[in-house]
């Protein structure tokens, strides 16, 4: 028995309480055909059981259980848009091109509904977007990012995060841009080539970094007004925007 899994131990167990229980039943009644009958009726009963705990019963635990990992899931992206994110926004929105066009559709989002940050985040693509680094942008980029790389690193050994598909990636985007800006010795002699492919990483980052930012905005104005407030106060594609109540 010592050798036997704690699973099969326990249905074992099981199974001889339940033909213990009979044999009791049948040593002070004497009555085969109820006990039968009785047998029966639990056994017709057992699908509904089955259906009443493993799938209804587990699926509202399921789900209460992801409710509240996610709650605090998003504490921790809270965190990362108040050390990182939001000024990582204003900085790549800055070599962004197409910035006259995207920015007011984001400026006021002050009425948006849950579907509506939804579509829209769907709706993004690289094509939305034209960055332009010029001379002295990445150095400015590397040095803040490597300045955050301790936090992004410990954000990364979280591992309730790999859970969370959209945040984890856009975590290994921004850390994978730190590590290629990273290893260039001289980000002013750069080859043509080697500028577009960093181009490539950073416009990747910023997309990933937008779609995870509405999200956040989403779930700040369904849970903590008081929170969206000062996020909308702090927009980075609002030109206006000042944390002062005016």
């Amino acid at each position: 028995m010592k050798f036997l899994s704690w699973k099969i131990q326990l249905a074992l167990a099981l199974i001889g309480a339940s033909a213990g229980l009979y044999a009791l039943n049948y040593l002070i009644f004497r009555d085969v055909n109820y006990m039968a009958r009785l047998f029966l009726a639990q056994l017709g009963f057992l699908p509904v059981s089955v259906l009443l705990v493993t799938i209804i019963l587990n699926q509202l635990m399921t789900q209460r259980a992801q409710a509240g990992k996610l709650a605090k899931l998003n504490m921790v992206i809270g965190a990362f848009f108040s050390e990182v994110g939001g000024a990582l926004l204003k900085t790549l929105s800055a070599y962004d091109q197409r910035l006259p066009d995207f920015q007011p559709r984001v400026a006021h989002i002050s009425h948006w509904t849950a579907p509506d940050f939804a579509g829209f985040s769907q709706g993004l693509s690289e094509s939305d977007f034209s960055l332009e680094l010029k001379e002295g942008d990445l150095e400015a980029l590397r040095d803040f990012l490597l300045h955050k790389r301790d936090f992004l690193l410990r954000l990364l050994e979280n591992p309730n995060l790999l859970e969370h598909d959209s945040f984890s990636s856009l975590l290994l985007a921004v850390f994978h841009l730190t590590e290629e800006l990273a290893q260039r010795t001289d980000l002013s002699r750069l080859s043509a080539y080697d500028r577009q492919h960093l181009a490539g990483d950073v416009q990747r980052g910023y997309l990933l970094l937008i779609q995870e930012w509405l999200a956040y905005m989403a779930h700040l104005k369904t849970r903590y007004p008081y929170l969206f407030s000062l996020a909308l106060r702090t927009n980075p594609f609002d030109p206006f925007a000042t944390p002062e109540i005016q």
